[in-house]
């Protein structure tokens, strides 16, 4: 029997977790997996602080900032003073970054009726809700470790 981990590092190859440019086949933009990981969270928090966003994916500032700059420069995000505190900045969608995750959005739906359009209505849901558990344990097992940015992979 294979581990955990074997089971975890299969998934994240064949799902596609590795492949740094992940969008060029989806929407045929040049966005990375990092960047697309941070048009979710901008949209998904609505108007989130830079470091609001960059603490939710577990990624340093300075490279956080380059990857903003990156989105902000190809008018896919927005950045803003905070009108509560000036020290803050703010993040939005535009219209081209919101357009950019409706196709990512599109395409990823797709791909996920293809993993689910085999499994039956009683095995879709015993995966969803075995994802969601397996969400919240890592989440308090991240928590538990201090200073791992709730994360647990060694690669902090």
């Amino acid at each position: 029997m294979e581990s955990i981990r074997e089971q975890l590092q299969l998934f994240t190859k064949r799902f596609g977790l590795l492949n740094e440019s992940c969008c060029d086949e989806c929407c045929g933009e040049q966005v990375s997996m990092t960047q697309s990981h941070i048009l979710f969270e901008v949209r998904r928090s609505g108007s989130p602080s830079m470091q609001q966003v960059a603490e939710e994916l577990g990624v340093d500032v300075t490279t956080f900032s380059r990857q903003v700059k990156a989105l902000e420069a190809r008018d896919l995000l927005t950045r803003s003073v905070s009108p509560s505190d000036r020290r803050v900045t703010l993040l939005g969608l535009t219209g081209a970054g919101v357009l950019v995750l409706e196709k990512i959005d599109q395409y990823m739906a797709a791909r996920l009726e293809m993993v689910f359009g085999g499994m039956t209505p009683f095995e879709r849901e015993t995966v969803v809700r075995s994802l969601g558990l397996l969400n919240e344990a890592v989440a308090k097992a991240g928590e538990t470790d201090a200073g791992s940015g709730g994360t647990i992979a060694c690669c902090k």
